[in-house]
């Protein structure tokens, strides 16, 4: 990952994390490519994000997900 291509800023949509130089945070990212849109439609919604951006946030979610919490996939809790 890029680093400072992911930043959080209590001023910036409430401290999620972002693309730097955007108000596209990463959730939103993974929603929409979740929901079957591919990194050219996003590009071309949001014209400030770039590839970089998108692969930058998918990296950084990989990242936290990497911590030692276990998530429950059927959304039930432990």
């Amino acid at each position: 990952m890029q680093k400072g291509l992911i930043t959080s800023d209590p001023s910036v949509m409430m401290g999620k994390p972002v693309v730097a130089g955007t108000r596209i945070t990463v959730e939103l990212i993974l929603e929409k490519l979740a929901a079957g849109e591919t990194a050219e439609q996003l590009i071309e919604a949001h014209p400030r994000l770039t590839r970089e951006g998108i692969v930058a946030a998918l990296a950084f979610a990989a990242e936290v997900l990497r911590g030692d919490v276990v998530y429950p996939a059927d959304g039930e809790a432990a």
